[in-house]
């Protein structure tokens, strides 16, 4: 004994010297290569046994059961057979002995440890491993050892890890499911006896008045009288040992529910039991007896109720979870809701010592459960609604003894005293998932939608008015100033985040209820703009300009207040321009002109008294305010363009009056605002709702409208200050859009194109006159200060010309003529340019752009000659030492130049017809000779993805450059015989293909995968026969490969049905030779496991079972390998 005596303490004074915070990194390499040959030892699992019973360090017992662990999982097909018995029998003896003292993380380790014995050997080697489990649950001494026992067997034997076959995973679960009977039976006892043992109904006196539990609505939910005085019994007072237990029991429950199916196992009096359970946690009382007498035990006891609470809506929420719900099982269903929604009234009930909001913070307070993150029982019972709304409320609105009406009664309590902005998000989520399950009903139901509406008008009404009060600050300013509106996450600010979530709410309802919704919000928005338009008698001239006359403190933040609502509710009132056109255009035409003759006359207030650039007292409040304002009315206005668009069509006959009014009085607000002074976010609003009327409305007057001419003098002015590059963008788009878009509602010869033409054309040469002046110089070598001069020039002018191009790419073809004539010139000083910028890859990259957007935009109108030599000179430039300095040397930008040029050749090489033909060669050799080779070792996924598009189009676009023959020859010859051309190039591409899935890029392996199984739906790649006889079984072998390393998990399912597709080809030769072959080659398996595998492999044919076979030969074939890992060195294998 002395030699383990004496390893011990040396384990000892190592483990603490390890953990010590002054041994240095080296020496703690050192001390775990010894402690790791020393687990590496046969036989090192005696010294453990003695070191676990004989030590209190918790270090050396947590190394010892490490070494355990390790052996079991790793090592066990090699241990003798005695060996296996006698650490059967010595573990579970030293956790009963010492249990009780054991620290909690060593206890639970230990457990562990037993568990993975029976996950081996239960039940041929181990057949009172479960017994022994039971046994320890019924004995009161050693309840809470039984259950955290059982919950480590769910947690490791139902949804065991990979190191087990497929037939013992299954074989688990089905004895575990042979148990669950018993189990359930049991833990419902456990329950039942400790809620009952600690009842004290017969002590209590009846409920005071005041504080009665039952209203009408918790009869009418739980239907039987005695159901809701049972749950109006007062919850009993536990003992810490109790409350321990329970909370074990439920965490069982919790995980049980995780993985059994539903069915009658799981019996209405644990349903009961457990909502029993639930009450704890919305029960402020239950928390309150911890400050009776202040200690801070108690105040720990409340915390421990309150979790009891959270875990019990923790197994509801398992149960809710499940989509799959058997007949038998609805009723239990039914009265699982009834139960919740009793707690859901109790949570919301108004009483005289709490107001709802305070009870909800009391019962939002998080508690640690199970060790892991901490959860509060508002966010489980949120969790709850969610599920019950999303899963289950199309099964339950049915049941007619179900008042789903007053439930939403709840809801809505529920939703608007949430104490955080996070549970409000939640609970309007669970509203939008009510409002699109109502809108889908009405949808597939058209005959009952008026009946539907009715039983559900009230409460949608409702919502809208609490959600619209909600975003305006007369309502709610405390909770909204908390709101953070500066920092963005996810591209929107807090604030941001908050004002969407309401409007879609808005909007939804306001799908279903148009008329209800604009009488809802036209008026809190009148009274917002009286305010605004009111401002006009406060403006007084300065010395320095119009000043603002309003400078009390409280009428300032007054101010600010309706200025921040009257924008929130112009996005409202923008949200909401999608209802107003279409079918029902004529009917809400009139709210519909109401809302937009607001939107003008507000936007031309704004403009015309410069509310912009108006001094105020409080500056850095009151101005951004303004300016909100002002570009929130913009946007609103811009949102009705459909509208106005359809407005023009059914008005443009008789008299436009109206409509000619409201466009030219928008353009007057528009004017004023395109300046360089005037603030950017101002700017870009008054561009965008000048390119939607130019581009969605086209009224034919647009372009003798004074108020756009001069916009036309301002753009075309070189004297003119540039407006910031986002603007200029803009409005140069809506000009060349009023001139080559066609108006609608006239005929061809009414367009007066002739006219136009000539316009465009001078608008896009006063555009482009310094750049075109930059063709003489190009050829110079350039000084420095000059060079980055002319790339502004190239970068201000390709920018405009690119957006003008993008904009009416999808437009008639006389609009694209007219666009292609005004540009030509530009196009060719572009091209001769290039070549002096190759090596400024920021410039090329701009240019590329530029071509990429023609050749997308214009190639038609080009004509073959000029794309011809517009390719021509790319690929010249394009050399292999051009390639490599771009993609190796360059960066980023160099890498998008050449992405660039491989998009436009996938433009090139899918243009049908012959035209472009003649480029394949070169394309293919650029790709397969020059491009590939640089980025084929590179791990970096640069270029990649545009490259395989490419070659995938090569293929996908020009199948018969490879395959000749016609469908007639084909039938005349059979398949066996097809002609091939250009096989070598067809041969490069496929093994480029097949060498990326050896790459860990997933994205890419996903997308090529993807292009593979297109080419063999559309033209049945994997049938040809150069694939068939030289490829076909080299895929299959690469994706079995790929599955087995585990490197390309995600794409479990897509490579199955690849493989599936492969394999269908010739399943005769996959079951014959090459599932034999691929199983000699498998390293690491002995040849009886070949032969298991392979008898596993059943020779299916249909898609489901092929890949269920692929994934279990892949399974076994890891834990075999994993298994031979294990054995000793020098076994024999028999």
């Amino acid at each position: 004994m002395a030699s383990e005596e004496a390893s011990l303490r040396a384990l000892e004074s190592l483990m603490t010297e390890f953990f010590h915070n002054c041994t240095t990194n080296e020496r703690k390499r050192e001390i775990e290569e010894l402690l790791n040959n020393f687990a590496q030892q046969i036989g090192a699992w005696r010294f453990c046994l003695y070191f676990l019973s004989s030590t209190r360090n918790d270090y050396v017992m947590m190394y010892s059961l490490t070494v355990f662990e390790n052996l079991i999982n790793k090592m066990w097909l090699g241990v003798p057979s005695q060996d296996k018995m006698e650490i059967r029998s010595c573990l579970p003896k030293l956790l009963l002995a010492h249990h009780k003292t054991l620290p909690y993380f060593i206890r639970n380790k230990l457990c562990k440890v037993i568990v993975d014995i029976g996950r081996q050997d239960w039940p041929m080697f181990y057949h009172d491993f479960f017994t022994n489990i039971l046994q320890l649950i019924q004995s009161p001494v050693t309840t809470p050892l039984g259950l955290i026992m059982l919950k480590t067997t769910s947690e490791e034997l139902a949804c065991p890890r990979e190191d087990l076959s497929v037939a013992r995973k299954e074989e688990l679960r089905k004895l575990l499911l042979d148990q669950v009977q018993t189990v359930l039976g049991l833990l419902t006892g456990i329950l039942e006896s400790i809620w009952d043992k600690h009842s004290v109904t017969a002590a209590t006196p009846p409920p005071s008045p005041t504080s009665g539990e039952s209203g009408d609505l918790l009869s009418s939910l739980l239907q039987s009288p005695s159901a809701a005085k049972l749950l109006n019994q007062p919850i009993p007072i536990l003992d810490t040992e109790s409350e321990y237990i329970c909370s074990l029991a439920l965490e069982c429950l919790a995980h049980l529910f995780s993985w059994i199916p539903l069915s009658t196992s799981i019996t209405p009096s644990l349903l009961t039991t457990i909502f029993h359970f639930a009450r704890f946690g919305c029960d402020t009382r239950v928390r309150k007896m911890s400050s009776v007498n202040g200690s801070s035990q108690n105040s720990v006891l409340g915390q421990e109720r309150g979790r009891l609470g959270v875990l019990a809506m923790s197994c509801i929420n398992e149960l809710m979870s499940k989509n799959c719900v058997p007949m038998e099982f609805e009723e239990y269903l039914l009265r699982m809701f009834q139960q919740t929604f009793y707690l859901l009234q109790k949570i919301t009930k108004e009483n005289n010592a709490h107001t709802v909001k305070s009870r909800l913070e009391e019962l939002d307070e998080r508690v640690l459960c199970g060790g892991r993150q901490a959860e509060s029982y508002i966010e489980k019972f949120t969790d709850f609604l969610r599920l019950f709304v999303s899963v289950h409320l199309r099964r339950i609105e049915s049941y007619s003894q179900f008042p789903v009406v007053e439930f939403l009664a709840l809801l809505f309590k529920y939703t608007f005293h949430q104490p955080t902005h996070e549970g409000y998000f939640s609970c309007l989520d669970i509203w939008t998932l009510f409002l699109d399950y109502l809108t889908s009903k009405i949808k597939s139901r058209l005959a009952d939608k008026e009946a539907v509406l009715n039983r559900y008008e009230d409460a949608l009404v409702l919502l809208l008015t609490e959600v619209l009060n909600r975003i305006q600050f007369r309502y709610n300013q405390a909770q909204l100033e908390e709101l953070d509106d500066e920092t963005l996450d996810d591209d929107q600010t807090e604030w941001q985040r908050y004002l969407r979530q309401s409007l879609e709410v808005v909007a939804k309802v306001m799908e279903l209820l148009p008329t209800h919704a604009f009488s809802t919000l036209f008026p809190v928005l009148q009274d917002n703009l009286e305010v605004y338009l009111g401002l006009q008698q406060f403006v007084v001239t300065s010395g320095t300009g119009h000043r603002l006359n309003i400078t009390a403190e409280n009428d300032c933040r007054r101010l600010h207040c309706s200025l921040r609502d009257l924008s929130s509710l112009l996005q409202a009132v923008g949200r909401l321009a999608e209802y107003f056109i279409g079918d029902v255009f004529a009917a809400r035409f009139n709210d519909a002109l109401t809302v937009v003759e607001r939107l003008v006359k507000v936007t031309l207030y704004g403009s015309q008294i410069k509310l912009y650039n108006i001094e105020t007292a409080v500056p850095s409040v009151l101005k951004p305010d303004l300016i909100d304002v002002h570009a929130q009315s913009l946007a609103a206005l811009q949102a009705y363009a459909h509208w106005l668009a359809q407005f023009y069509s059914e008005v443009h006959r008789q008299n436009p009056e109206q409509f000619i009014s409201l466009v030219s009085t928008a353009l007057e607000a528009i004017t004023p605002l395109i300046s360089s002074k005037v603030q950017e976010k101002l700017l870009l609003s008054a561009c965008h709702l000048l390119v939607s009327l130019a581009t969605t409305v086209r009224p034919v007057f647009l372009i003798s409208i004074p108020a756009v001419q001069k916009v036309f003098n301002r753009i075309t002015d070189t004297s003119a200050q540039r407006l910031p590059d986002k603007a200029q963008v803009l409005v140069c788009r809506a000009l060349s859009n009023v001139l080559l878009l066609p108006w609608p509602n006239l005929p061809e010869s009414e367009q007066q194109w002739a006219v136009r033409s000539t316009n465009h054309a001078s608008l896009i040469s006063a555009l482009t006159r310094e750049y075109r002046q930059l063709k003489s110089n190009a050829i110079l070598p350039q000084r420095k200060v000059q060079l980055e001069d002319t790339k502004v020039i190239i970068h201000q002018t390709l920018s405009v010309l690119e957006d003008i191009v993008e904009s009416i790419s999808g437009e008639s073809t006389k609009s694209r003529q007219i666009c292609y004539q005004s540009l030509q010139e530009s196009v060719q000083v572009s091209l001769a340019l290039f070549p002096a910028f190759i090596h400024q890859s920021d410039v090329t990259d701009e240019m590329l752009s530029f071509f990429l957007t023609l050749f997308q935009g214009l190639r038609v109108q080009m004509g073959v000659p000029f794309t011809e030599q517009i390719i021509q000179t790319f690929l010249n430039m394009f050399t292999r030492e051009q390639l490599a300095e771009s993609i190796l040397h360059e960066g980023s930008t160099g890498c998008r130049v050449v992405e660039k040029f491989l998009k436009i050749l996938q433009v090139v090489v899918q243009e049908p017809g012959q035209v472009f033909k003649p480029f394949l060669p070169s394309v293919i050799s650029l790709c397969m000779e020059q491009v590939y080779p640089i980025i084929a070792e590179r791990s970096s996924p640069d270029v990649k993805a545009e490259l395989f598009e490419l070659l995938f189009r090569v293929l996908h676009h020009n199948w018969r450059y490879f395959f000749k023959s016609s469908v007639l020859a084909s039938v005349q010859r059979g398949v066996g015989e097809e002609q091939m051309e250009n096989e070598a190039q067809f041969s490069a591409i496929m093994q480029a293909f097949g060498q990326s899935f050896l790459q860990p890029d997933i994205h890419l392996f996903k997308q090529n995968l993807f292009y593979l199984e297109t080419l063999n739906t559309k033209q049945k790649l994997y049938h040809k026969k150069i694939f068939r006889t030289t490829m076909l079984f080299q895929f299959v072998n690469v994706l079995l490969q790929v599955l087995v390393h585990k490197s390309h998990d995600l794409l479990q399912e897509e490579i199955g049905i690849a493989t599936y597709n492969m394999a269908s080809v010739d399943f005769d030769g996959f079951y014959s030779a090459f599932l034999p072959e691929f199983l000699a080659s498998c390293d690491g398996v002995d040849s009886n496991q070949k032969n298991v595998l392979g008898r596993n492999f059943k020779m299916d044919r249909d898609l489901p079972s092929f890949t269920q076979n692929v994934h279990r030969l892949v399974n076994d074939l890891r834990y075999y390998r994993l298994c031979n890992d294990s054995l000793p060195p020098g076994t024999v294998k028999l």
